[in-house]
């Protein structure tokens, strides 16, 4: 379905992937009321997994990267849950971000950035949002990145 939002995707020269699949025993997302529960997108490119470690063999650039490869996802997984029509959504809500990373590195922050920015250029005020950036010893199939989401539909 053609709209704003997929225009705006489209002129950011951007490209949504399919909806991933879950990868164990969940759904990729739940509606309750209004509000939409993404669960934990794992950071993943066209050339496949985005894989490593911040603050050893992954630079900040490169995370960046990865959150905004994880917030193509959230989006694909919204559109799934809009019916397939992204101008339902209100709201980004909130999102978590959690890191692979290094027990001294510090620019969480930073590298979740990737996603909270894509937000706010797709999705303009109503992208702005709550969020938290954690570091991980380790996360799922090796990934830099997992960032999950809660956002507002009508």
């Amino acid at each position: 379905m053609s709209n704003a939002i997929e225009s705006r995707i489209a002129e950011l020269g951007l490209t949504l992937p399919d909806a991933p699949a879950p990868a164990a025993n969940y759904v990729p997302f739940v509606q309750s009321g209004s509000l939409v529960f993404i669960s934990g997108q794992i950071s993943n490119g066209p050339d496949g997994l985005i894989c490593g470690t911040l603050g050893d063999d992954t630079s900040v650039k490169d995370g960046v990267a990865a959150a905004r490869a994880c917030g193509l996802a959230l989006i694909s997984q919204l559109r799934a849950a809009c019916g397939g029509d992204l101008t339902r959504v209100k709201r980004v809500v909130k999102l978590t971000g959690f890191l692979n990373c290094t027990a001294d590195f510090t620019d969480q922050p930073k590298v979740v950035n990737g996603c909270s920015d894509l937000m706010v250029a797709v999705f303009g005020e109503a992208g702005r949002h709550a969020r938290a950036a954690v570091g991980a010893p380790s996360l799922p199939l090796g990934v830099a990145v997992e960032i999950e989401g809660i956002f507002e539909i009508a």
